[in-house]
């Protein structure tokens, strides 16, 4: 009785799953389709969306006759220096915090968790004024600097050092390593997992970032992909197919990244449930 209690939940969970992926796909498939469109078709119904002729016209278009190359330049090059800078900030604080106790650490953490209660769109106004003030607008540095510290990122990081061997860290000072050499050979090496799982998190996050670059870029040559795709989308035409197309285009390199890493983002968030 028990096992078919347990394949009859399987079942469920499958079928629930199945529909779940197909809510979280089908906009997708949709984006893909009409990307594949000739611009203008008339369209009488849903299926009209997916139905022949189809065309690489539109790919053509936006590659080479529109600035989407730069916005995307721009926003791969955000991305990649806001995620390693991350990384780097974030790892060294995680470590003092974590591993190098110091008067006030445990407030300077708590601090930090307070700082997750804050709305980010709280933030914007004073965060605008200070860029400002340092003349960091309109400026790859404005759109860089502000968005490195992130308190969950942090947290995250500050949870799995916690659960690194203390035997293991003791032995390399004992041997005569400093805690720079504890730091680049034992705890980055054994924390793979848990980088990794920032490392796409704060990609996937900067590159999808909206609100802070449509404040700070002032031209267009300095926008991103979700700041000049709904400008694309006003100035190019009133249709679907080419915004739909500048889509997929932007989704391109995050679809790729999940294929790539989905593995490490599942190990990095239940390792890091687990050390927690």
């Amino acid at each position: 009785m028990m096992k078919k209690h347990i394949k009859a939940g399987k079942v469920v969970l499958d079928i629930v799953s199945v529909v779940l992926a197909l809510i979280y796909i089908g906009p997708i498939v949709w984006a893909f389709f009409v990307s594949l469109q000739h611009e203008g078709k008339k369209i009488s119904s849903v299926i009209s969306w997916f139905t022949p002729p189809y065309t690489l016209k539109n790919y053509k278009d936006v590659i080479f006759n529109s600035s989407v190359p730069l916005w995307f330049i721009n926003s791969l090059l955000i991305a990649v220096l806001v995620t390693a800078a991350t990384i780097i900030v974030t790892a060294m604080a995680a470590y003092a915090l974590a591993l190098l106790p110091f008067k006030g650490s445990k407030f300077f953490l708590f601090y930090m968790i307070l700082g997750m209660m804050v709305p980010g769109e709280a933030t914007i106004v004073p965060l605008f004024i200070t860029v400002k003030s340092m003349h960091m607008i309109d400026s790859y540095a404005g759109m860089i600097l502000p968005t490195i510290a992130g308190s969950m990122n942090l947290i995250i990081m500050v949870t799995f050092f916690r659960g690194l061997p203390k035997e293991l860290l003791e032995a390399v000072e004992i041997d005569g390593g400093g805690k720079l050499t504890t730091f680049f050979k034992i705890v980055m090496p054994l924390s793979k997992p848990i980088i990794a799982t920032v490392c796409i998190f704060t990609f996937v996050g900067s590159w999808n970032n909206y609100l802070w670059p449509l404040l700070c870029a002032m031209s267009d040559k300095m926008f991103t992909l979700p700041v000049g795709i709904p400008t694309f989308a006003t100035t190019y035409t009133v249709d679907y197919v080419k915004p739909m197309t500048a889509s997929m285009v932007a989704s391109l390199p995050m679809i790729i990244l999940y294929i790539i890493f989905e593995r490490q983002i599942v190990a990095g968030i239940t390792q890091g449930a687990v050390k927690g």
